[in-house]
Formats: structure tokens, C-alpha cells, sequence
């Protein structure tokens, strides 16, 4: 449960909420605004606590932790993917990624390891070669995409992606989506999703929606969108629209 109190009242954002999540699940949370959702998605990041019950994260009790502790979680186990990319705009692609290494409470980076690490992981998202660009020399989908490497470069074992697509065409969004597939197949990472959107949360494996800070459906997601697939039916596109990057993770 989680209980905020404005002057006199109280706002029970989260009623009663029990949920297990396995690692590797590809879990889409929906729900209308004032919902509980995103307060959900605060608990799960460690960037807020629950007033009451238990917070369970690999066999730790995380609504127990301190905010140093809490730092750590979200240092080394939660890679955070935001719609509005939160990039330091005068700053290279390269030195977002490498930003997270700085603050590594737990193993310490030199220089020329913390580049290695940032070019690999931008490989990942097919931005190897556009490394040294600043955001506003990148489009949307690209700067989404120097969003997810930073996100990885701890190599998390989740993902929080919240409206990752919010600000993305059509086209972007199934790129995007299917970077979150791949990393969800090929490299065991549990992705939990936060969307509005029902067409994108169909990307995931599970859908979870809540209304008035309950979980309302929980479910398996029976007709899975499948992003590769819907990429390769896709006409080419317009050549003022051809990103500097390649649509498939390497």
C-alpha cells in the first residue's frame, strides 16, 4: 500500500497491491492517469517506498533499505528508460552512456574502460557509428535509443521503461519496441513496461492494468506484437526519414 497525505487527506495511491514478477517477463502495466501506475513504477525503481508491505528484489526486502541502499538498487539492478530521453544536451552520445559508470557505487571504472563499455553498448542499439553526436544532432528514435544504452550500461537485470514511446511516429515505436524484445530474449532481461497505450503494451508478454490503485487484469498477452516481423512488412522509409543508424541491434 502507499499512502500520501496531503494537509488533511490522505490519497491512497496503491490499494492492497500483490503482484510476482519472474525474471526474464516482458510485463506491460496499463491504466488510466491516476491510476496507481506510476507510483507502482516508483516502488519497483526504488526511487520511492510502500507505507506499508513488502518490496521483494532478489531475496532483499528493498522497503527496508536506506537511500544509500536504495541508490544501489537502482545503480546495478533497475536500468531506467524515460519518455522525454533525459539527456544532458551538451554532451555526446558517448558520454550519456558512460554517465551511469561515473556513479557505480559498486566497482570503479577507468576512463578508457567506462569508452569501451558506452561503444559496445551503443552498438547494442545500432548507434555505434554516431558515437560523437550530440542529442539535438540526433532524431527521436536515435536519442530513445542513447536512452536505452545508458539504461544498460550496468547490465540491470530490469529494465523500467516508462511511456518509452510517448514522443516517438509509429515507425520509431517498433524500432524501439523491438530493441526492448531483443533484450528481453536474447539477454534474459525483465522488462516492465508503463504505457497508455494498448497497442504498445502488446509488445509485452503479460498486461497488468490498474484503476483506482488496485490491479484490476492481470493476464497473459494472447496475440503478442512482434517487432522484427512488423519492421520487415514496413515499406522502406521516405529517404528524408532514413535514421543514421541501423534498425537491427548487432
Amino acid at each position: 500500500m502507499r499512502v500520501y497525505h496531503m494537509g488533511d487527506h490522505e490519497v491512497r495511491a496503491l490499494r492492497g497491491v500483490s503482484l510476482d514478477v519472474a525474471p526474464g517477463e516482458f510485463v506491460s502495466v496499463t491504466g488510466p492517469s491516476g491510476s496507481g501506475k506510476s507510483t507502482f513504477m516508483h516502488i519497483i525503481g526504488a526511487l520511492d517506498k510502500p507505507t506499508s508491505g513488502q518490496y521483494i528484489l532478489d531475496g532483499k526486502d528493498v522497503s527496508q533499505l536506506s537511500k544509500d541502499e536504495l541508490a544501489g538498487v537502482r545503480n546495478t539492478k533497475i536500468g531506467f528508460v524515460f519518455q522525454g530521453f533525459n539527456l544532458l544536451t551538451r554532451t555526446t552520445a558517448l558520454d550519456n552512456v558512460e554517465l551511469p559508470l561515473l556513479y557505480n557505487g559498486v566497482k570503479k571504472f577507468k576512463a578508457a574502460e567506462r569508452h569501451r563499455r558506452a561503444m559496445e553498448t551503443l552498438d547494442i542499439v545500432g548507434l555505434g557509428q554516431r558515437f560523437h553526436h550530440m542529442p539535438n544532432q540526433l532524431s527521436g528514435g536515435q536519442q530513445q535509443r542513447v536512452a536505452i544504452a545508458r539504461a544498460l550500461i550496468n547490465e540491470p537485470s530490469i529494465i523500467l521503461a516508462d511511456e518509452p514511446t510517448g514522443n516517438l511516429d509509429t515507425r520509431t515505436s517498433i524500432e524501439v519496441m523491438g530493441i526492448f524484445q531483443r533484450l528481453n530474449v536474447e539477454r534474459g532481461i525483465t522488462v516492465m513496461l508503463i504505457t497508455h497505450e494498448m497497442d504498445i503494451a502488446e509488445y509485452g508478454t503479460r498486461l497488468i492494468r490498474f484503476r483506482d490503485g488496485r490491479v484490476v487484469a492481470d493476464q497473459k498477452i494472447a496475440h503478442r506484437r512482434n517487432a522484427a516481423d512488423e519492421l520487415a512488412a514496413l515499406p522502406p522509409p521516405e529517404p528524408d526519414q532514413i535514421p543514421h543508424a541501423d534498425t537491427e541491434a548487432h
